[in-house]
């Protein structure tokens, strides 16, 4: 089939291998009970959805029946009714989607483009831990309990700084505390984790110490400490204010990280702040500490652009299942996304790729033509005609 006959659409569905996904519908059985429509129908509806940034069942099921001769092309014999979807959302589990995220990363990552620039020097694996809230209306998702009024789910997410992608995801509700979804993660021997002050639980890291896992973390302002040893820092690196040896002093923290720690002072200039960065890794230079935890903002950004780019704020589903199906749908579109411009000779930045796709995603051209040259210029454009 020659690829300019169908639309982009369908032409990003066919990066995904219908094998895997066949696999693990069989692992699941979703397609029991399926009331006419298969998983593969229903994934690409909730796909569409996060692609065309529609807001409501009735626009994803309109929005495909508009397009008309192209349903085939998707592997999709029929656009599913806005009450099929509703009914989905509530009944097939949600785990299919989140299996599927991590099957697709695992066949794509390979060809996602590295940027190992710390990660060669140190000759590790950094990850960077991280979680956000995404605020829920208590009265409809009352299953979200967050505060007395408020209703929330948080998206933990460790990136892999390779890929700036998850390795590993979890959706839980809103009052779970980071560091306790964090115990129960795993991170290779020798490699390098960066999280936030919400992590800091010195039993836990000392477990990943004690795991060969090195850290890099900011101390509490209310820790105490001993100083054991001060170091000369680089003259030239004026970021770099200290370097220092410590022990934990405090009752409790003394008996659970009883090792020797070392702190780094660094003043942040764009933000005017000065920080204390605490790390078990006792021969890195001053430096790398500093750009080991300047690398945390990639979980950052990779928030913001699910949080504007996909629908992750208006769900089409109240229930829980449905939220998770769509969280997960959308982290399999950024996925998808980060995936073609990695792939691409055209220098993207991912939010204009993803608002130039969902201009053109019925446009029937080739896919890797579109995306190495996405601005198509007439060699003798005629001339414009003037009126005075």
């Amino acid at each position: 089939m020659s690829a300019i006959k169908v639309s982009l659409f369908s032409q990003v569905l066919q990066q995904i291998d219908r094998r895997i996904f066949n696999r693990i519908v069989k692992k699941h059985d979703s397609d029991k009970h399926s009331k006419g429509i298969n998983t593969w129908t229903h994934f690409v509806a909730m796909l569409f959805m996060q692609l065309s940034k529609v807001d409501s069942l009735r626009d994803i099921s309109n929005g495909l029946k508009s397009a008309t001769g192209n349903l085939s092309h998707l592997g999709v014999e029929k656009a599913p009714s806005k009450s099929s979807v509703s009914y989905l959302n509530i009944h097939r589990k949600a785990i299919i989607f989140e299996d599927l995220y991590f099957a697709l990363l695992d066949q794509l990552e390979p060809s996602l483009a590295k940027r190992r620039k710390y990660a060669l020097k140190l000759r590790r694996k950094i990850f960077i831990m991280d979680s956000s809230l995404i605020p829920l209306c208590l009265s409809l998702f009352d299953w979200a309990k967050f505060r007395t009024k408020k209703g929330a789910v948080k998206l933990h997410a460790v990136l892999d700084y390779d890929t700036g992608l998850p390795s590993y995801a979890a959706i839980t509700d809103g009052k779970k505390h980071d560091v306790n979804v964090a115990k129960h993660t795993v991170f290779p021997k020798d490699s390098v984790l960066v999280v936030d002050r919400a992590y800091v639980d010195y039993q836990w890291l000392y477990n990943l110490d004690s795991n060969g896992v090195f850290f890099v973390t900011r101390l509490k302002s209310n820790a105490d400490i001993q100083i054991v040893q001060t170091f000369l820092t680089h003259e030239k690196q004026d970021h770099i204010l200290s370097d220092q040896d410590i022990r934990l002093t405090g009752f409790y923290s003394s008996q659970n990280y009883p090792k020797r720690l070392r702190i780094v002072k660094i003043y942040d200039k764009e933000n005017d702040q000065t920080l204390v960065l605490l790390t078990n890794n006792l021969s890195w230079t001053a430096d790398t500490i500093s750009q080991l935890y300047k690398a945390r903002w990639d979980v950052e950004v990779f928030f913001k652009h699910l949080k504007q780019l996909f629908r992750i704020k208006t769900f089409v589903g109240t229930s829980e299942n449905a939220v998770r199906i769509q969280m997960w749908c959308s982290m399999i579109a950024i996925l998808l996304f980060s995936y073609l411009k990695s792939k691409a000779k055209y220098k993207w930045n991912l939010s204009n790729l993803v608002t130039f796709l969902r201009i053109n995603l019925f446009v029937k051209i080739s896919l890797w033509l579109w995306l190495d040259n996405p601005i198509i210029k007439k060699a003798n454009p005629p001339p414009i005609n003037t009126l005075f």
